[in-house]
């Protein structure tokens, strides 16, 4: 019998390894899951000069090819992968600032590929989609919607964010349960324009706002002993889960399970969690995860974002709300 826990495993594997081909309403969140956050700008403080994205030109690596292209250009691709078209323009503005800030910051900080600057890889660096993509997937929708993302890029041409002068590490994610987190609590690393806000999405904005995981006993201790061998499950099963501990935003900072310390993060990769926010249970039958938003948690919601924009939040204050501290510099 197929275990449960692996299922879901893979078919989060694949949606990373796939954001071409994500749906037009769903929301990929996989780039800045990788933590990049233990990267600091070189020393000598070098910065980035302000221009229009149509100025400046990218090399940017898709699959096995290399493409030259403006900012322009590759931020169309980049934000109609990461955030539903359908979203308010504002939200969409302020993930165009973002994209554009992720991008300009992972150039600075080291380039990852010897031929290009930036690659279509979600995993590396950002979620990306072609023209032809968009056409194929929005079909008879595609002028309205590529024109609605196409505005929010050129409405804030240029534009990035910045702390202490220099561009800042613009995560974001899918949505959060109330609070985003502190990078110092997801990542080997801290900014002080990455610290835990409030969120204002809600189970009735986001869809899958609470999922659910449930693992077999004999597959739950088996995941555990398969990285912690030192781990004990020999008594009842009702005693294999001991003490929780949350961190200051709600998510699991660690777990004992099997009288071994588990870091929340760990969790959530070991079973494929939507993110570290959950409760874990032991049903009489099986152990159930009861997960709530999805993805690391830290920096922008890009539910969140929405929400606000619904509000009559401008793109200006959705960002600054989510990295405090913040400038927004304009070319």
């Amino acid at each position: 019998m197929k275990r449960i826990i692996l299922v879901s495993v893979v078919l989060l594997l694949i949606a990373a390894a796939l954001p071409a081909l994500l749906a037009p309403d769903s929301v990929s969140a996989t780039a800045p899951d990788k933590s990049p956050a233990v990267t600091a700008l070189p020393a000598a403080g070098l910065s980035w000069q302000p221009e229009s994205d149509e100025k400046k030109t990218l090399t940017v690596l898709d699959g096995d090819k290399t493409e030259k292209m403006t900012m322009h250009d590759y931020l169309i691709g980049v934000v109609a992968a990461e955030m539903p078209v359908k979203f308010e323009p504002e939200a969409l503005k302020a993930q165009a600032v973002a994209a554009r800030t992720y991008t300009v910051y992972g150039m600075l900080t080291g380039n990852k590929h010897d031929n290009a600057d930036v690659c279509t890889d979600s995993a590396c660096c950002q979620a990306w989609r072609s023209t032809d993509n968009m056409k194929t997937s929005w079909g008879d929708s595609f002028e309205s919607n590529f024109e609605k993302i196409t505005a929010a890029v050129e409405a804030t041409d240029g534009q990035y964010l910045i702390y202490q002068g220099q561009p800042i590490l613009a995560a974001f994610h899918s949505s959060s349960g109330g609070r985003t987190e502190n990078s110092a609590d997801a990542w080997a690393g801290s900014r002080d324009y990455l610290v835990s806000v409030t969120s204002p999405e809600t189970e009735k904005d986001v869809p899958n706002f609470t999922s659910t995981v449930t693992s077999s006993p004999l597959d739950f201790r088996d995941t555990i002993l398969s990285k912690h061998p030192e781990a004990d499950f020999t008594g009842k099963r009702t005693a294999w889960i001991g003490k929780i501990t949350k961190d200051a935003a709600g998510r699991v900072k660690t777990a004992v399970l099997g009288g071994v310390e588990i870091a929340g993060t760990e969790l959530r990769e070991l079973f494929g969690l939507r993110s570290t926010e959950f409760k874990l249970e032991y049903d009489g039958a099986d152990f159930v995860f009861t997960v709530t938003g999805y993805g690391h948690g830290v920096g922008m919601s890009q539910y969140g974002a929405n929400v606000m924009a619904g509000n009559g939040a401008k793109y200006e204050a959705i960002l600054s709300h989510y990295f405090p501290g913040i400038e927004l510099k304009k070319a």
